[in-house]
């Protein structure tokens, strides 16, 4: 199975780090956050990459190359705009010639985490999913009281209340027969794709982890990615 990785973002939201390094280059560790995804890929198997590149994609590629100094190949699909964390599949749909039924492991290239990649595709394979969506329990808590009321009348009050939720982890196996839903040279993002499959009725499954995971979308996510590698927190 070959994994794809969204690594064409711009960042904006870690500048000023990301205005000349790209986020799949800032360091966790001694490595930077990509590197980590390859490494932690490769360890389950994963010896054949496509990485989506965009912004300072001169320095993704000239760090990783063909992928031999990491043991495995790497080919690149370049992003002369953005294209969503979809749109990049219809170049990857256009290029490759897949098999019958086989799926693909597309990931945004700034998650880290101890899923176990091996469970998730056995999930998707299992329940024959067009689209299997890696999924975390997430909470949100209002800091504010939230007041129960019947019309004007107050009848409760519930004070800074929190709520659950099932969302996605940046984490999906997508069958390559879908790669045909994404427009080309067009930003699509992967709520889109999952919208238009549901709408036509196909199967998109949810696989529950609750392992160690993390986002790194801001300056204080890579701050507490570095402290977890400090503390032995590792994919």
């Amino acid at each position: 199975m070959k994994a794809v990785i969204l690594a064409g973002g711009r960042g904006v939201r870690l500048r000023p780090l990301t205005y000349s390094i790209p986020k799949p280059l800032l360091p966790v560790g001694e490595k930077p956050i990509l590197e980590v995804i390859l490494t932690q890929l490769r360890s389950f198997q994963f010896t054949e990459f496509i990485l989506a590149v965009g912004y300072r994609a001169d320095l993704i590629e000239a760090h990783f190359g063909d992928g031999t100094p990491f043991g495995v190949h790497i080919d690149y699909v370049r992003e002369s705009e953005p294209l969503g964390t979809a749109g990049p599949l219809a170049a990857i749909g256009r290029r490759y010639r897949f098999a019958r039924g086989e799926s693909l492991l597309v990931m945004n290239g700034d998650i880290l985490t101890k899923l176990d990649f091996c469970d998730l595709i056995r999930f998707h394979q299992e329940g024959d999913w067009d689209i299997t969506i890696a999924s975390r329990r997430y909470e949100a808590r209002l800091p504010f009281g939230a007041l129960i009321l019947d019309g004007s009348r107050v009848v409760a009050i519930e004070e800074k209340p929190a709520r659950s939720y099932d969302v996605s982890a940046g984490i999906y196996v997508v069958k390559a027969s879908v790669l045909s839903e994404v427009p080309e040279d067009t930003f699509f993002e992967m709520p889109d794709l999952v919208d238009r499959l549901l709408t036509q009725g196909r199967p998109v499954g949810a696989y529950r982890f609750d392992d160690y995971w993390l986002s790194v979308d801001q300056a204080e996510h890579l701050e507490q990615a570095n402290r977890d590698w400090e503390g032995g927190v590792r994919p």
